[in-house]
Protein backbone atom coordinates (compact mmCIF):
# COMPACT_ATOMS: atom_id res chain seq x y z
CA UNK A 1 0.00 0.00 0.00
CA UNK A 2 1.28 3.52 -0.75
CA UNK A 3 2.61 6.21 1.54
CA UNK A 4 2.52 9.98 1.10
CA UNK A 5 5.28 12.07 2.64
CA UNK A 6 4.81 15.53 4.11
CA UNK A 7 6.83 17.41 6.68
CA UNK A 8 9.01 14.44 7.54
CA UNK A 9 6.13 12.06 8.14
CA UNK A 10 5.17 9.01 6.08
CA UNK A 11 1.37 8.84 5.82
CA UNK A 12 -0.08 5.40 5.13
CA UNK A 13 -3.16 5.24 2.90
CA UNK A 14 -5.21 2.71 0.96
CA UNK A 15 -7.39 3.02 -2.13
CA UNK A 16 -10.40 0.79 -2.82
CA UNK A 17 -13.02 0.70 -5.58
CA UNK A 18 -13.66 3.21 -8.35
CA UNK A 19 -15.88 6.21 -8.99
CA UNK A 20 -16.03 9.69 -7.51
CA UNK A 21 -13.52 9.75 -4.62
CA UNK A 22 -14.29 9.67 -0.91
CA UNK A 23 -11.65 10.29 1.78
CA UNK A 24 -12.42 8.83 5.21
CA UNK A 25 -10.70 10.39 8.25
CA UNK A 26 -10.91 8.55 11.58
CA UNK A 27 -11.48 9.88 15.08
CA UNK A 28 -9.25 9.84 18.17
CA UNK A 29 -7.56 6.51 17.41
CA UNK A 30 -6.53 7.84 14.01
CA UNK A 31 -6.50 4.49 12.19
CA UNK A 32 -8.17 4.08 8.82
CA UNK A 33 -9.31 0.61 9.94
CA UNK A 34 -12.07 2.39 11.88
CA UNK A 35 -13.92 2.61 8.55
CA UNK A 36 -13.79 -1.12 7.75
CA UNK A 37 -17.62 -1.41 8.02
CA UNK A 38 -17.94 1.20 5.25
CA UNK A 39 -15.37 0.11 2.67
CA UNK A 40 -17.21 -2.61 0.76
CA UNK A 41 -20.46 -0.67 0.40
CA UNK A 42 -18.78 2.59 -0.60
CA UNK A 43 -16.30 0.97 -2.97
CA UNK A 44 -19.14 -0.31 -5.17
CA UNK A 45 -19.74 3.28 -6.32
CA UNK A 46 -16.70 5.30 -5.25
CA UNK A 47 -12.94 5.40 -5.04
CA UNK A 48 -12.47 5.07 -1.28
CA UNK A 49 -9.32 6.40 0.41
CA UNK A 50 -8.48 5.40 3.99
CA UNK A 51 -5.45 6.73 5.83
CA UNK A 52 -3.80 6.68 9.26
CA UNK A 53 -3.25 10.04 10.93
CA UNK A 54 0.37 11.02 11.47
CA UNK A 55 1.70 9.37 14.62
CA UNK A 56 -1.00 6.64 14.62
CA UNK A 57 -1.44 3.24 13.01
CA UNK A 58 0.97 2.64 10.14
CA UNK A 59 1.86 6.30 9.67
CA UNK A 60 5.06 7.56 11.22
CA UNK A 61 5.81 10.89 12.85
CA UNK A 62 9.60 10.54 12.38
CA UNK A 63 10.30 12.08 15.76
CA UNK A 64 7.44 14.60 15.73
CA UNK A 65 4.81 14.21 18.43
CA UNK A 66 1.96 15.20 16.18
CA UNK A 67 0.44 17.73 13.85
CA UNK A 68 -1.54 20.92 14.15
CA UNK A 69 -5.10 20.73 12.88
CA UNK A 70 -4.07 22.85 9.90
CA UNK A 71 -1.20 20.43 9.28
CA UNK A 72 -3.58 17.47 9.39
CA UNK A 73 -5.79 19.19 6.81
CA UNK A 74 -2.70 19.63 4.63
CA UNK A 75 -2.01 15.91 5.03
CA UNK A 76 -5.31 15.12 3.29
CA UNK A 77 -4.43 17.50 0.47
CA UNK A 78 -1.05 15.75 0.11
CA UNK A 79 -2.71 12.33 -0.12
CA UNK A 80 -5.07 13.65 -2.79
CA UNK A 81 -2.11 15.07 -4.70
CA UNK A 82 -0.25 11.77 -4.64
CA UNK A 83 -3.38 9.88 -5.70
CA UNK A 84 -3.90 12.32 -8.59
CA UNK A 85 -7.27 13.49 -7.28
CA UNK A 86 -8.36 17.12 -7.57
CA UNK A 87 -11.33 16.99 -5.17
CA UNK A 88 -13.09 14.38 -3.03
CA UNK A 89 -16.00 13.91 -0.68
CA UNK A 90 -14.29 14.26 2.72
CA UNK A 91 -15.84 12.31 5.60
CA UNK A 92 -14.55 12.69 9.15
CA UNK A 93 -15.59 11.08 12.42
CA UNK A 94 -15.31 13.30 15.51
CA UNK A 95 -11.78 14.78 15.40
CA UNK A 96 -11.51 13.57 11.82
CA UNK A 97 -14.51 15.78 11.18
CA UNK A 98 -12.70 18.74 12.68
CA UNK A 99 -9.84 18.10 10.25
CA UNK A 100 -12.46 18.11 7.49
CA UNK A 101 -13.81 21.44 8.71
CA UNK A 102 -10.30 22.89 8.64
CA UNK A 103 -9.72 21.55 5.13
CA UNK A 104 -12.99 23.11 3.96
CA UNK A 105 -11.91 26.46 5.41
CA UNK A 106 -8.34 26.31 4.07
CA UNK A 107 -8.67 24.46 0.77
CA UNK A 108 -12.34 24.37 -0.30
CA UNK A 109 -11.38 23.49 -3.87
CA UNK A 110 -10.22 20.06 -2.65
CA UNK A 111 -13.69 19.03 -1.45
CA UNK A 112 -16.67 17.83 -3.43
CA UNK A 113 -18.53 17.80 -0.12
CA UNK A 114 -17.92 17.57 3.63
CA UNK A 115 -19.47 15.07 6.04
CA UNK A 116 -18.84 15.51 9.78
CA UNK A 117 -19.95 12.61 12.00
CA UNK A 118 -20.43 13.37 15.71
CA UNK A 119 -18.28 16.49 15.53
CA UNK A 120 -18.17 19.94 17.05
CA UNK A 121 -17.20 23.50 16.22
CA UNK A 122 -16.07 24.27 19.75
CA UNK A 123 -15.73 21.93 22.74
CA UNK A 124 -18.08 22.77 25.60
CA UNK A 125 -17.56 22.03 29.34
CA UNK A 126 -19.21 18.61 29.05
CA UNK A 127 -16.86 17.50 26.28
CA UNK A 128 -13.86 18.87 28.19
CA UNK A 129 -14.84 16.83 31.24
CA UNK A 130 -15.25 13.62 29.21
CA UNK A 131 -11.81 13.96 27.69
CA UNK A 132 -10.22 15.01 31.00
CA UNK A 133 -11.45 11.69 32.42
CA UNK A 134 -10.09 9.77 29.43
CA UNK A 135 -6.71 11.48 29.82
CA UNK A 136 -6.62 10.63 33.52
CA UNK A 137 -7.25 6.96 32.72
CA UNK A 138 -4.50 7.03 30.08
CA UNK A 139 -1.91 8.87 32.16
CA UNK A 140 -2.57 7.28 35.55
CA UNK A 141 -3.50 3.73 34.56
CA UNK A 142 -1.90 3.35 31.12
CA UNK A 143 -2.97 2.46 27.58
CA UNK A 144 -4.46 -0.93 28.48
CA UNK A 145 -6.90 0.64 30.94
CA UNK A 146 -7.69 3.41 28.45
CA UNK A 147 -8.52 0.83 25.77
CA UNK A 148 -10.62 -1.24 28.17
CA UNK A 149 -12.64 1.83 29.13
CA UNK A 150 -13.02 3.05 25.55
CA UNK A 151 -16.19 1.06 24.63
CA UNK A 152 -18.04 2.80 27.47
CA UNK A 153 -17.57 6.09 25.60
CA UNK A 154 -18.17 4.74 22.10
CA UNK A 155 -21.00 2.20 22.10
CA UNK A 156 -24.53 1.69 23.47
CA UNK A 157 -24.66 -0.44 26.66
CA UNK A 158 -26.77 -3.18 25.07
CA UNK A 159 -24.40 -3.42 22.10
CA UNK A 160 -21.42 -3.75 24.46
CA UNK A 161 -23.19 -6.55 26.33
CA UNK A 162 -24.04 -8.41 23.11
CA UNK A 163 -20.54 -7.97 21.63
CA UNK A 164 -18.35 -8.36 24.71
CA UNK A 165 -16.35 -11.29 23.30
CA UNK A 166 -15.51 -9.31 20.15
CA UNK A 167 -14.52 -6.24 22.19
CA UNK A 168 -12.23 -8.25 24.44
CA UNK A 169 -10.51 -9.80 21.41
CA UNK A 170 -10.09 -6.34 19.90
CA UNK A 171 -8.34 -4.99 23.01
CA UNK A 172 -5.07 -6.79 22.27
CA UNK A 173 -5.09 -5.76 18.61
CA UNK A 174 -5.74 -2.11 19.49
CA UNK A 175 -3.07 -2.16 22.21
CA UNK A 176 -0.49 -3.52 19.75
CA UNK A 177 -1.02 -0.52 17.46
CA UNK A 178 -1.78 2.14 20.08
CA UNK A 179 -0.08 5.53 19.61
CA UNK A 180 2.35 6.77 22.24
CA UNK A 181 0.89 8.35 25.37
CA UNK A 182 2.53 11.65 24.41
CA UNK A 183 0.85 11.57 20.99
CA UNK A 184 -2.57 10.81 22.49
CA UNK A 185 -2.26 13.63 25.01
CA UNK A 186 -1.22 16.04 22.28
CA UNK A 187 -4.13 14.97 20.06
CA UNK A 188 -6.71 15.35 22.81
CA UNK A 189 -5.44 18.79 23.82
CA UNK A 190 -5.30 19.97 20.21
CA UNK A 191 -8.85 19.00 19.37
CA UNK A 192 -10.32 20.32 22.60
CA UNK A 193 -8.67 23.66 21.80
CA UNK A 194 -10.25 23.84 18.34
CA UNK A 195 -12.64 26.76 17.89
CA UNK A 196 -13.86 27.31 14.35
CA UNK A 197 -15.59 30.53 15.37
CA UNK A 198 -16.72 32.85 12.62
CA UNK A 199 -14.53 31.06 10.07
CA UNK A 200 -17.11 28.27 9.95
CA UNK A 201 -19.62 30.62 8.36
CA UNK A 202 -17.31 30.80 5.34
CA UNK A 203 -17.64 27.08 4.53
CA UNK A 204 -19.25 26.93 1.11
CA UNK A 205 -19.03 23.25 0.13
CA UNK A 206 -22.13 21.02 0.51
CA UNK A 207 -22.07 19.84 4.11
CA UNK A 208 -23.77 17.01 5.97
CA UNK A 209 -23.62 16.83 9.76
CA UNK A 210 -24.53 13.40 11.14
CA UNK A 211 -25.05 12.47 14.77
CA UNK A 212 -26.59 9.89 17.09
CA UNK A 213 -29.16 10.98 19.66
CA UNK A 214 -27.67 8.61 22.23
CA UNK A 215 -24.05 9.73 21.82
CA UNK A 216 -22.87 10.34 25.39
CA UNK A 217 -19.36 11.43 24.41
CA UNK A 218 -20.11 14.09 21.79
CA UNK A 219 -23.79 14.90 22.37
CA UNK A 220 -26.04 15.61 19.40
CA UNK A 221 -26.66 19.19 20.52
CA UNK A 222 -23.07 19.98 19.50
CA UNK A 223 -23.96 18.94 15.95
CA UNK A 224 -26.93 21.32 16.00
CA UNK A 225 -24.73 24.13 17.28
CA UNK A 226 -22.29 23.41 14.45
CA UNK A 227 -25.14 23.43 11.92
CA UNK A 228 -26.11 26.92 13.06
CA UNK A 229 -22.70 28.21 11.93
CA UNK A 230 -22.37 26.54 8.48
CA UNK A 231 -24.64 27.97 5.76
CA UNK A 232 -26.89 25.36 4.21
CA UNK A 233 -25.60 22.45 6.29
CA UNK A 234 -27.88 19.41 6.41
CA UNK A 235 -28.37 17.52 9.69
CA UNK A 236 -29.17 13.81 9.88
CA UNK A 237 -29.71 12.07 13.21
CA UNK A 238 -29.99 8.39 14.05
CA UNK A 239 -31.87 7.21 17.10
CA UNK A 240 -29.38 4.61 18.30
CA UNK A 241 -25.74 3.68 17.92
CA UNK A 242 -23.93 6.17 20.19
CA UNK A 243 -20.59 7.73 19.29
CA UNK A 244 -19.50 4.90 16.99
CA UNK A 245 -22.84 4.42 15.23
CA UNK A 246 -20.93 4.04 11.95
CA UNK A 247 -19.78 0.67 13.32
CA UNK A 248 -22.88 -0.22 15.36
CA UNK A 249 -25.36 0.40 12.53
CA UNK A 250 -23.15 0.52 9.43
CA UNK A 251 -25.98 -0.09 6.95
CA UNK A 252 -27.81 2.98 8.24
CA UNK A 253 -24.74 5.19 7.95
CA UNK A 254 -23.63 3.78 4.60
CA UNK A 255 -27.02 4.46 3.05
CA UNK A 256 -27.04 7.99 4.50
CA UNK A 257 -23.58 8.73 3.12
CA UNK A 258 -24.19 7.20 -0.30
CA UNK A 259 -27.45 9.12 -0.71
CA UNK A 260 -25.74 12.40 0.19
CA UNK A 261 -22.81 11.84 -2.15
CA UNK A 262 -25.19 10.89 -4.96
CA UNK A 263 -27.18 14.08 -4.35
CA UNK A 264 -23.98 16.16 -4.56
CA UNK A 265 -22.57 14.34 -7.56
CA UNK A 266 -25.76 14.71 -9.62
Amino acid sequence: MPYANRGGADIYYEIHGSGTPIVLSAGMGGSGSFWTPQVAALAERHTVILYDHVGTGRSTANGACGRSIAGMADDIATILDQAGIDAAHVVGHAIGGIVGLELAMQHPQRLRSLVVVNGWGRADPFLHRCFEIRKQILNQSGPKAYIRAQPLFLYPPQWISSNIAYLEEEEERILAHFPSVATMNQRIDMFLAFNGGERLSGISVPTLLASAKDDNLVPAYLTHQLADTIPGAQVREVEWGAHAFTAVTPDVFNEMLLDFCKEVDT
